[in-house]
């Protein structure tokens, strides 16, 4: 049997493929997507449990990109404002925390101000800790973004660098601070003012249009990639010829899959880590949540974060119940924790505050998304740099979060690849 020859061959249908796929479209070339599961959307994918559908992780769109809103917008959606609170110990806070301490008693929070004022003048180091002591002073940092780091990134705040900060850490103003901290009548001071997300259909809906455009073949794991031969295999015994090859896999796995990839950069690609996500999904009985997404400070509580299906849309849920998804991030691919102990632990979240009692819940759910995001560590861009070079040289384009390895939103990875079709 021939080999078949594919101008273009994208390997992974989500939306950094799509966009790929989209450019290819334009410049009027064939393109095809191989995707490993038997479902294209990757991160932006969803399941449903019992009539409740949850997304993979939360996903909230608020693209400016006219590209991308054109693209988006032909989806009927809903507008949610970017409202959202911290659990911490008792206390529900706005977000972000330390321009809402109004809820704490008094004495608390004069002491987090007083150490604001006293904070350090200059950076003590290059690390995401230095940083968050320098914009916040000890106390505060301390009591929160310190320890969400660890049940965020999987790492100290120390082992980071600053590079992924951007906008997604609000700067610290005296102003904000002290206003926060004599009123909870405060304005949002969110990087967005609106999130958007379809009416029907889970998140992926943004994007059928682009799976309906594209030609995907499900069910091909790739198993090894020959850049001379410019050959990909697959699980299924498979094989095809490509001119263009363009990859959204991970670099650590885009590297062990090209067997004559230098050791060097063999030796960088362990070096890029990534965390895990558990995914705890809550289906209840009733309408008791009303918040799109709260972030969780308290250490006995496993997961980092949770938002609400049926507060982004209706359609997620039957009528009259709601729900809620934790998750909980994991160094690396693995997990340290079992199914039994994550679905306990987070009803015992529930409870602790104050959503839920075990006699609400009709759906509790777990499954494991491999990779969910990059981990700055100190030094990784070096790394990072070495395969994305190797890749470039051995013609390989790569794209998308964990192509490009870096945090991006999915309105960054779909322009991401569109943008690697030349």
């Amino acid at each position: 049997m021939s080999m078949e020859y594919i101008d273009i061959v994208i390997l992974g249908g989500g939306i950094a493929g799509l966009g790929a796929a989209l450019k290819a479209r334009e410049l009027g070339r064939q393109a095809v997507i191989f995707e490993a599961r038997d479902s294209a959307g990757g991160l932006l994918d969803n399941f449903t449990v019992d009539g409740f559908r949850f997304d993979h992780a939360v996903h909230l769109s608020f693209a400016s990109e006219p590209e991308v809103r054109a693209i988006f917008d032909s989806t009927p959606y809903l507008t949610h404002p970017a409202d959202s609170y911290c659990w911490d110990n008792g206390y529900w806070l706005k977000h972000p925390v330390q321009n809402n301490l109004f809820p704490l008693p008094p004495e608390e929070r004069v002491a987090l101000i007083k150490s604001f004022l006293a904070r350090p003048n200059v950076l003590a180091g290059d690390d995401y800790d230095s940083w968050l002591r320098h914009q916040y002073g000890d106390a505060i940092a301390e009591r929160y973004p310190l320890r969400y780091t660890v049940k965020y990134w999987a790492v100290p705040a120390s082992h980071l660098s600053t590079e992924w900060v951007g906008n997604r850490m609000r700067r610290a103003e005296l102003d904000e601070i002290l206003f926060g901290a004599l009123t909870g009548d405060t304005p949002n001071t969110y990087y967005t003012k609106e999130m958007r997300y379809p009416r029907e259909g889970g998140y992926k809906a943004f994007i059928e249009p682009l799976i309906a455009q594209s030609d995907i073949r499900t069910g091909h794991r790739v198993t090894s990639i020959d850049t001379t031969s410019r050959t990909v295999h697959f699980a299924n015994g498979r094989q095809v010829a490509y001119g263009t090859l363009v990859s959204t896999l991970p670099l650590p796995v885009l590297v062990q899959l090209v067997a004559d990839a230098p050791g060097e950069v063999r030796e960088a690609g362990t070096r890029l880590h990534a965390t895990s996500i558990d995914l705890v999904s809550v289906g209840f009985d009733k309408p008791i949540v009303k918040d799109l997404w709260f972030y969780i400070y308290d250490e006995d509580i496993l997961a980092a974060r949770a938002y609400s299906p049926s507060v982004k849309s209706p359609d997620n849920a039957p009528p009259g119940c709601s729900s809620l998804q934790f998750e909980i991030y994991n160094y690396g691919t693995g997990t340290a924790h079992d199914a039994e102990k994550l679905k306990d632990n987070t009803v015992y979240a529930l409870g602790k505050m104050g959503i839920a009692q075990p006699g609400d819940i009709v759906v509790l759910d777990h499954r494991r998304l491999p990779y969910g995001n990059v981990i700055f560590e100190r030094g990784m861009e070096a790394h990072r740099a070495t395969v994305r070079d190797w890749a470039a040289g051995a013609g390989i384009a790569t794209c998308g979060r964990f192509g490009e390895w870096d945090y991006l939103w999915s309105n960054q990875s779909l322009l991401s690849g569109y943008r690697a079709i030349a």
